[in-house]
């Protein structure tokens, strides 16, 4: 499924390098694409990519002040495979930020990026950094998900509008702690990061302030900017706000309402997780209170909010949004003091595109380590998006996609059938006839929707598993120009209706 979205852009190239700072990284993996070895962006080290991906082209951008994130790129040009992918090894089940980045830097002679497909965990949308990279600017896509399977996949892939190859400059998958958005339904949604800004702020937060490296950007307006006299205790928020977040705050005074626009970009008309961030800034004591009414757009989003020293948190899992936005605190006949904000997030609500069963993809993945000259394709999720299964593969439709059909046939293969094929208890039809397969059949008798089973003209050895014959829909099997051994079973030979081909 491809999805429209509004994504976060806008990262700016930085000249210079700050000092690294020696803190422990972040859980998780951070990757620069098509570099040789480690660099230092910031306080975080990036490694090389190789591990992870098996395919494309690495090359340098040459230009003068490049930070070393943005100094190398992986691009793509096979046009023989439909994706190109990253495989991480992650913990099921964890909730994850990942953030892909990309620079152009003209590193095929061109003038103007490519544009293509972004493919996380099967769900698509499209990447176009050609508007940023005409600014100066590299461009990130960021999301935050939950990882369904025990391997995270990431692929680019080519479209209708792509008319040079795909490239990637870096990559972080960062593990989240289960309080973050923990009210978002991670099964049926992933959140696209749109914006999330410090209020009053002049400086950019990232690592080590922000321990899952989400960048906070300033933002200032015309609003009075008060400085917060108090600390507070991220780890008291659900999503854990860096506490340097709460410095400075924008206010109105006493008796005025607060209009904050924000963000500074009209949004499609669809659903968003918003969250804001809250804190009286003045010194801690039995008067340091402020109570607000929160309207967004002027409808009320939180009445008679009570913002203290100690900072509080209000947020919408799926609130509607469309256009313009406009965050207006209306303070309280009694408030002592004027409302104050100090930072929001903003997310669009992300459909996924389905899921592959967990075990489906675990089989496939055995096959991809079994086969020798798979199929250059077989890359990422096998069944999504739709029109980037893997070749040979044909799958249900639903959210919980299985594998229904294997046609290989005379595909070249080489290798051994493992004994985990078995799981593929949706399969109709398994073809792998005409190719150079060794070993023996293994056992099947879990399959019980096989219709049809093709192996004939390969190496394979051994004797027919008698279980075949027990399969309640199987009608058609052809074992023939293999080096079998033995008798057919009396279960398979006598089988009603059964259209058998073994040699003699």
């Amino acid at each position: 499924m491809s999805t429209s979205i509004f994504l976060l852009w806008l990262v700016s190239i930085p000249l210079a390098i700050h000092a690294a700072i020696n803190v422990n990284q972040p859980q998780g993996f951070l990757l620069n694409c098509g570099g040789n070895e480690k660099i230092k962006q910031d306080s975080l080290t990036y490694g090389p990519d190789d591990r992870f991906i098996k395919t494309g082209n690495k090359t340098e951008i040459k230009q003068e002040g490049l930070v070393p994130l943005l100094s190398s790129v992986r691009y793509f040009p096979d046009d023989a495979e439909e994706k190109f992918c990253y495989n991480f090894p992650v913990n099921k089940g964890r909730k994850l930020i990942i953030k892909t980045i990309y620079y152009y830097g003209g590193f095929d002679g061109g003038t103007e990026p490519p544009i293509f497909d972004q493919i996380i965990d099967g769900t698509k949308w499209n990447i176009n950094t050609s508007a940023d990279y005409a600014d100066g600017l590299s461009s990130y896509y960021e999301v935050v998900m939950v990882a369904h399977n025990k391997v995270l996949s990431i692929c680019l892939a080519k479209n209708e509008h792509t008319t040079s190859n795909p490239f990637i400059s870096a990559i972080e998958v960062l593990y989240l702690d289960d309080s973050l958005y923990n009210t978002t339904d991670f099964g049926k949604y992933a959140l696209v990061t749109l914006a999330r800004h410090s209020f009053g702020s002049h400086d950019k937060l990232t690592f080590p302030d922000d321990k899952y490296n989400r960048h906070w950007d300033p933002l200032v307006d015309d609003n009075p900017v008060v400085t917060s006299q108090a600390s507070v205790t991220p780890t008291t928020f659900w999503n854990m706000p860096p506490e340097k977040v709460f410095e400075n705050s924008v206010t109105a005074s006493r008796g005025k309402s607060l209009v904050v626009n924000w963000p500074n970009f009209p949004l499609p008309k669809t659903y968003y997780y918003l969250a804001l961030y809250f804190q009286d800034n003045r010194t801690p004591s039995p008067y340091s209170w402020r109570v607000f009414d929160v309207l967004v757009n002027g409808v009320k989003f939180f009445s008679n909010l009570n913002a203290t020293t100690s900072g509080v948190t209000v947020y919408s899992t799926a609130w509607p949004l469309e256009g313009e936005t406009k965050i207006t605190l209306v303070p309280a006949n009694t408030s002592p003091v004027g409302p104050v904000i100090a930072a929001g997030e903003l997310f669009q609500l992300l459909p996924l595109a389905g899921r592959t069963l967990t075990r489906d993809v675990s089989v496939m993945n055995d096959l991809t380590k079994s086969f020798n000259k798979k199929p250059q394709d077989w890359h990422g999720d096998p069944c999504l998006p739709k029109d980037k299964s893997w070749s040979g593969v044909i799958c249900s439709s639903g959210m919980n996609t299985r594998i229904i059909s294997l046609n290989l046939t005379n595909a070249g293969i080489s290798g051994s059938l493992p004994p985990s094929i078995s799981k593929l208890t949706a399969l109709s039809h398994l073809w792998l006839g005409s190719n150079e397969l060794t070993g023996q059949i293994p056992d099947l008798s879990s399959l019980q929707n096989l219709e049809t089973l093709h192996l004939e003209n390969n190496q394979l050895e051994g004797s027919i598993p008698e279980s075949l014959g027990k399969l309640p829909k199987l009608r058609e099997v052809f074992l023939q120009n293999n080096r079998l051994k033995g008798s057919v079973p009396g279960s398979l030979r006598n089988k009603n209706g059964i259209n058998l081909k073994v040699s003699s």
